[in-house]
């Protein structure tokens, strides 16, 4: 049973993650997910110091209020002048650094860090449970991870239209009197509410390559958005089924192995693409040049 529940938690890290990752992908700015999982730990510290406590839920309220400021900062620096890789780069520095620093002042005799309370590990999955009226309902990462999956599939439903038009041409968005900046936050706090919900349980190195591997890869299958996320859909859970039993045979890690396999992929992808494919599209020039 506990075979069934990684692979249903990485499947469903690898839907939530992609769904969102896709419009990422589009707004070049697949790197945001790396951005909050180190410019959370202020939160996480701030959290700790209010409530007293190391309970996941204040550490993932803690988390998920930083993830969101993370966003605005970078959003607010961009709108400003500078470039958007420069801006999370200094956004996730700075904030991870004031972690540090609240950690080393505040938390010293305390072990308070990343590692013990939200980088995770997939393989505990299956034994951290909830019990509800004494009754075991399943591992809490299903339940956490399915929220925020059901919560982007329903946000991105109703307003599909509107973050398309945004994310391919904002100018045109803001024409036709789309808030281009309310939607954009509203996609920002899908990534947010995402990727937090996720790290505790499966550990930043699954979230953050299921955010950019697999709609990397689905962008070079397709030209249509609604195909890209559901291709990334499909790419992400088999990279989690198969990268489960590649680390079964290696003995290995487990997130590791499910993102080697969606590396795989994408290479596969980035080399046989029918649209994009450098083989196919190199055979094509070759056989341009014969005929002239």
């Amino acid at each position: 049973m506990s075979t069934v529940w990684i692979i249903l938690t990485g499947a469903l890290v690898a839907s939530a993650c992609g769904i969102v990752g896709c419009f990422l992908v589009l707004r070049k700015m697949a790197m945001i997910g790396d951005a909050i999982s180190h410019s959370v730990l202020p939160g996480i510290v701030i959290a700790f110091l209010i409530s007293g406590s190391r309970d996941s839920l204040f550490m993932l309220l803690g988390a998920a209020a930083l993830g969101l400021i993370t966003v605005f900062l970078i959003q607010l620096f961009h709108q400003s002048g500078v470039q958007s890789d420069a801006s999370i780069g200094v956004v996730f520095t700075a904030l991870f650094a004031v972690g540090v620093l609240l950690v080393s002042m505040y938390t010293r005799s305390i072990d308070l860090d990343l590692d013990c309370v939200l980088y995770g590990e997939i393989a505990y999955v299956p034994w951290n449970t909830i019990q509800l009226a004494g009754v075991d309902i399943g591992p809490k990462a299903v339940w956490g991870v399915g929220l925020a999956l059901m919560l982007s599939v329903l946000v991105i439903s109703i307003f599909y239209k509107q973050l398309k038009i945004c994310s391919f041409d904002p100018a045109m968005a803001a024409a036709v009197g789309i808030p281009v900046a309310l939607f954009h936050y509203l996609l920002m706090g899908l990534v947010s509410v995402s990727t937090v919900a996720s790290f505790e349980s499966v550990g930043a190195i699954l979230v953050v390559g299921m955010l950019v591997v697999p709609p990397a890869t689905a962008y070079l299958l397709t030209d249509k958005l609604s195909r890209m996320i559901i291709y990334s859909v499909i790419i992400g859970c088999c990279s989690s089924a198969l990268g489960y039993y590649v680390a079964l045979v290696l003995d290995a890690s487990i997130a590791g192995s499910m993102i080697s396999i969606a590396g795989g992929l994408f290479l596969l992808a980035l080399l046989f693409s029918p649209s994009n494919g450098v083989i196919l599209r190199n055979f094509k020039q070759r056989r341009m040049i014969q005929k002239v």
